[in-house]
């Protein structure tokens, strides 16, 4: 088996040099990642969720400062601590349960239950406050006296007890660990088919005869456009070219060689096209918790151009697009700048990249930036792998993937002495 920080370093070298295209190849590289550290994590027998956690987040806190701008890797960081949160409820909630049955057996077979307490009420909510915080269940129990179990009859029962206390400590780490690794591969399956789950849903909002704009490239809408021609729908796709990378191009090219009827237009034509157009479909780079969008740069100029217009502004995301925090936040990275060679040519401009002005400063700047953000007010209609949904309600789908506790992924400090 591979070492593990050999792992963590080969992917931190990826994300810190821009090796890794796209979010979904991110996500998912991430997400695969984070489920070896937690394969080779070696977890105590009590707090064994909390143990996973400082493993997650001490890789994770390395991931995310390695790429701030890649905002799905943060994403995929918080959704398998949250996974590791509710698979850990979930045991302790079994064992409580189980705790709770073996009360009820006790009161119907023993006829001195009278002579043996059992858990309170209030040590099994401060079993539950407690979760993934010392004391676990696991201390909790092991604090109750000897006189809540079965009387012991021989010093061999009672060692047969202790071994059992042992086996069941051994087998709940195993299950935790089995279990959250089961959710991760869930999620990465998840992550591998969102294109498809998205495009499924393309039949009920793209109609006989219409126009759909977009602009650049985004391979979640090439396959939502495909899947709706697929249904014999029959429509037509203006593409901007999204200067200066024109991903629009290649979009456009594909388009075609699907079979689907495209128009190429330039990025600053939008506002002049957009009377035609029936729809605007884009993707998304990531989709913030207020609703709002990080997107390829120039769409906030689309959905400007569609509001002035009553033209729907529909954009698709994959779930591991979902972002739990603001763009207030100082964790966000809104944007990044891009070379200046992606505009103009040096060779032609070299004389006026100069430092010519005498006091240090060129006499030309280019600011070539990735990003837009387009604000919810902006958006008519998010589409994810789980259905459509307006922006006002993206805050309550966000909340079911991430916890609270972990929306800024840092280690706990080290207790002093």
């Amino acid at each position: 088996m591979p070492d593990t920080q050999a792992l963590v370093n080969d992917f931190l070298n990826k994300l810190k040099k821009r090796k890794i295209e796209g979010s979904q190849a991110t996500a998912k590289q991430t997400a695969e990642l984070l489920r070896s550290v937690i394969s080779q994590t070696r977890v105590p027998y009590t707090n064994q969720a909390g143990a996973l956690i400082d493993s997650v987040k001490a890789v994770g806190e390395r991931l995310i400062a390695a790429n701030p701008v890649e905002i799905a890797v943060g994403n995929i960081v918080r959704r398998v601590l949250h996974i590791i949160r509710e698979e850990d409820l979930s045991l302790t909630t079994a064992a409580m349960a189980g705790l709770n049955l073996s009360a009820v057996s006790d009161d119907e077979d023993d006829a001195d239950r009278d002579d043996h307490p059992v858990l309170s009420a209030a040590a099994v909510a401060a079993a539950s406050r407690s979760t993934l915080r010392p004391p676990s269940l696991q201390t909790l129990l092991e604090d109750v006296p000897d006189s809540t179990a079965i009387p012991h009859t021989s010093s061999s029962a009672g060692d047969s007890e202790g071994k059992s206390k042992s086996a069941d400590k051994s087998s709940r780490s195993r299950k935790l660990k089995h279990d959250v690794i089961e959710a991760v591969n869930e999620l990465i399956q998840d992550i591998n088919t969102c294109h498809e789950q998205i495009a499924e849903q393309a039949v009920e909002h793209i109609h006989q005869n219409e126009v759909i704009l977009t602009l650049g490239s985004s391979r979640t809408v090439l396959e939502f456009l495909f899947a709706a021609k697929e249904k014999k729908r029959s429509f037509r796709v203006f593409v901007a070219e999204g200067a200066p990378r024109y991903q629009g191009h290649l979009l456009a090219k594909e388009l075609v060689t699907r079979g689907l009827q495209t128009t190429l237009i330039t990025d600053s034509a939008v506002f002049a096209m957009i009377s035609r157009v029936n729809m605007v479909i884009v993707g998304a780079h990531a989709v913030m918790a207020n609703g709002g969008v990080i997107a390829p740069v120039g769409l906030n100029m689309v959905a400007l151009a569609a509001q002035k217009h009553a033209v729907p502004f529909v954009v698709l995301a994959g779930s591991h697009k979902l972002c739990p925090l603001y763009p207030h936040n100082p964790e966000v990275l809104l944007n990044e700048l891009r070379s200046p060679s992606e505009l103009l040519d040096f060779g032609e401009f070299s004389d006026c990249l100069d430092f010519g002005s005498g006091i240090g400063a060129p006499l030309l700047h280019v600011v070539n930036p990735t990003f837009d953000y387009v604000p919810p007010k902006l958006v008519s209609l998010f589409i994810t792998d789980t259905g459509g949904h307006n922006p006002s309600y993206m805050y309550r789908l966000i909340a079911d993937y991430y916890s609270a506790d972990d929306l800024v992924v840092q280690r706990r400090p080290p207790s002093g002495n």
